[in-house]
């Protein structure tokens, strides 16, 4: 049965208690703040939501994130991000016993974590680790990489904070973690066991938890919003662990892949960003004439493929309306889900988003 999106009468910020929102792409891009985050965010604040920031990027201490994000005018305490070196770190203590030695590819901040949960980090395979975690840093180098190799062929198990392919930064996207784990993939032959960061929805859920403070505080996942710029992570994750989502269209994620995503990619909500989190999300239906309305926008996906687009009275060029990609990705989520050829698809060009 195919899942589409979904409208609310109010806006998501009223209806959930929650934000779990990703950092790069969404909130900012490298050092610059994503145009309109911090306004959403503060109108979404004001009307009752708890925000929570989630990264899979390993390489900062979240007081330094904390510290950037308030430079944005976002007020915050240090406990509300939630990277994925904290996650990464409560993973290895559930697959390792106390005081395990672990040789850690990452910043300082991963280490530290490693130490907060009871096992010795280590620099060198000759140190015989029982376990490699790698993460993407900066400094990263090839001597880190082969020291990796080096640990895993000597029998150790091999772990990693996240498998984000590309990471948004200031000049554009950056070879993320998961293309630096590429190199020790194919020097050794041995996948990652497990990943601490989304696409897993051990993020999510570890971030419910540490917000909570004790058991009886944590949020049922109906409460919660995850929202992210990716559908490979951020949503494939929140699917994963049961939570409704939000793409934003600020970062990774354009309407090409958006229209064309199969089940495990489709996000709940669509938004141009973060103000989306305090305006009420529209419905689209499919209506009597067998087409797809949201707004004053409409979409038809013949059984040949062919894609209509046309504006209601009042609507404006549907190329340049999120409604009309709305209308469009559910007629095309159909279109997919019965079995239709996806390859041979003309997408209409959308300009929408960043």
């Amino acid at each position: 049965m195919t899942v589409f999106l979904k409208g609310t009468e109010d806006a998501p910020a009223k209806i959930y208690r929650l934000a779990l929102l990703d950092l790069d792409g969404v909130v900012y891009r490298g050092a610059d703040p994503v145009e309109h985050a911090a306004e959403g965010i503060d109108r979404a604040q004001t009307l009752g939501m708890r925000m929570a920031y989630t990264t899979n990027n390993a390489s900062r201490f979240p007081h330094v994130v904390a510290d950037q994000l308030r430079g944005f005018g976002l007020a915050l305490d240090d406990g509300q991000v939630i990277t994925s070196a904290v996650v990464a770190a409560r993973m290895l203590r559930r697959y390792l016993q106390e005081g395990a030695r672990v040789l850690v590819i990452g910043s300082d901040h991963l280490r530290e974590q490693i130490r907060i949960n009871g096992m010795v980090p280590v620099d060198k395979a000759a140190d015989q680790p029982e376990a490699v975690i790698q993460a993407w840093y900066p400094e990263l180098s090839w001597q880190d990489l082969a020291q990796a190799a080096f640990a895993i062929e000597n029998g150790a198990r091999y772990f990693t904070t996240n498998k984000d392919q590309t990471l948004p930064r200031e000049g554009g996207m950056a070879p993320g973690n998961g293309a630096m784990l590429q190199p020790v993939i194919l020097a050794t032959g041995k996948q990652p066991e497990d990943s601490a960061g989304k696409p897993e929805s051990a993020m999510y859920d570890e971030a419910r938890q540490l917000l909570a403070g004790d058991q009886k505080k944590i949020l049922d996942i109906d409460r919660c919003l995850p929202v992210g710029d990716r559908l490979d992570t951020d949503i494939e994750a929140a699917n994963r662990g049961g939570y409704d989502s939000m793409l934003v269209l600020t970062g990774v994620a354009r309407t090409p892949a958006i229209l064309t995503a199969p089940a495990k990619w489709r996000p709940t909500y669509l938004a141009e960003d973060l103000r989306g989190l305090a305006k009420s999300q529209p419905q689209p239906s499919k209506e009597a004439d067998q087409i797809w309305h949201c707004g004053d926008q409409t979409a038809r996906v013949d059984d040949d493929g062919h894609i209509t687009l046309r504006a209601l009275e009042g609507g404006g060029d549907p190329l340049h309306d999120l409604d009309a990609v709305r209308a469009c990705a559910c007629a095309l989520w159909e279109y997919q889900d019965r079995g239709g050829d996806m390859d041979s698809l003309d997408l209409p060009a959308f300009v929408v988003g960043a």
